[in-house]
């Protein structure tokens, strides 16, 4: 599956990617603010990653410009244990503060919805607010819940603010500025 935005391609990563995956996300700035990837990140966990098979009821995505194809970071969303659906992005470091987050994130909630998710969840570490503030950007609204959540970039648990966002509520609320 892919996906065009404004100035981004969203598009599957594929084996030959995992050079460009390790030169974004092999930061440790970045790697701590996730919870599955380990620091130091290494040639073979992003191997592995660009070669985990991809659900296409939850998609993941290589963030790229569209202009030049380089590599801006990486979104999806993932079904948890509990059944509820998490979006999870990082953007690499060179990347910040462009809003390149916000206008993935949209992206991917748009594919949500088309795909017939209902809900959404998301949370960020309480270090990290810039994640926060894209989250609000995007409609999520907090939960008012803050969990222990283990990183494997950390290697331990860090507090995390929760989020949930409702497509349903996307919706009804666009269909009622239409009329």
């Amino acid at each position: 599956m892919f996906h065009r935005s404004e100035r981004l391609l969203l598009r599957p990563p594929w084996p030959e990617d995992w050079n460009i995956v390790l030169g974004g996300i092999a930061d440790e700035g970045v790697v701590r603010n996730l919870a599955r990837a380990p620091w130091p990140y290494s040639a073979e966990d992003a191997r592995k990653f660009v070669q985990l098979p991809i659900d296409p009821m939850h998609p993941r995505f290589l963030i790229t410009r569209a202009r030049d194809a380089a590599l801006v970071g990486c979104i999806g969303i993932d079904s948890m244990e509990s059944g509820e659906v998490e979006l999870g992005y990082w953007i690499a470091r060179q990347h910040w503060g462009r809003g390149y987050a916000t206008e993935a994130g949209r992206a991917v909630l748009e594919i949500a919805r088309t795909l017939g998710h209902e809900r959404i969840v998301a949370s960020h570490f309480l270090d990290n607010p810039a994640s926060g503030k894209v989250l609000k950007k995007l409609g999520f609204e907090p939960t008012g819940r803050v969990v222990e959540r283990h990183s494997c970039g950390r290697g331990e648990k860090a507090p995390t603010a929760e989020y949930a966002l409702s497509l349903l509520e996307q919706v009804g609320m666009a269909a009622q500025h239409a009329a």
